[in-house]
């Protein structure tokens, strides 16, 4: 009985010392970083749509930072995000932060686009040009309107059970 429960005891540790190194492959091979260093930037947007805390930041596809936090702005109602990007970039103070889509099924990110100004974003500063999260669902609805209301147009033009004019050639 007692080898049993020895057993028992060394087969548990041994399935806990293998999910902790997945978990650490996991968090590694993932690029997130579980220390934060680096600048950090606020940006606000009209809508962050799939956006999540840990959310890559790109430039030119190139992750460079991730997002650490997001909350609204009671004031404005507009989403702030707090970026932490790489400290050896310098960012120009025109850059410009977008929301993009990595696919039609994939996960989103910043891109950051750098400006062409000679003065630089320092810690704690605000990315002011951005452009919100487009939503897939929003286009499909205003695409599917504007087809029915198309096809309502072109039935309006004719008497119900009308045919057609025939073709000239």
């Amino acid at each position: 009985m007692q080898k049993r429960s020895l057993a028992e005891i060394l087969t548990g540790a041994a399935v806990l010392v293998i999910a902790a190194l997945f978990l650490f492959y996991a968090v590694t091979g993932s690029g997130r970083a579980l220390t934060t260093g680096g600048i950090t930037l606020t940006a606000r947007f009209d809508r962050i749509d799939g956006l999540g805390q840990g959310a890559d930041i790109r430039i030119a596809g190139v992750k460079v930072g991730q997002v650490v936090a997001q909350r609204i702005d009671p004031a404005s109602f507009l989403a702030v995000l707090t970026l932490n990007v790489d400290a050896t970039l310098r960012l120009p103070t025109d850059t410009s932060a977008e929301i993009q889509s990595e696919g039609l099924l994939g996960g989103r990110y910043v891109a950051l686009v750098p400006g062409g100004s000679e003065r630089f974003l320092q810690n704690g500063g605000e990315i002011t040009i951005t452009q919100s999260a487009i939503s897939l669902e929003s286009l499909l609805g205003r695409f599917i309107f504007s087809v029915t209301e198309m096809n309502q147009q072109r039935s309006g033009d004719q008497p119900e059970g009308a045919a057609p004019a025939p073709r000239q050639p």
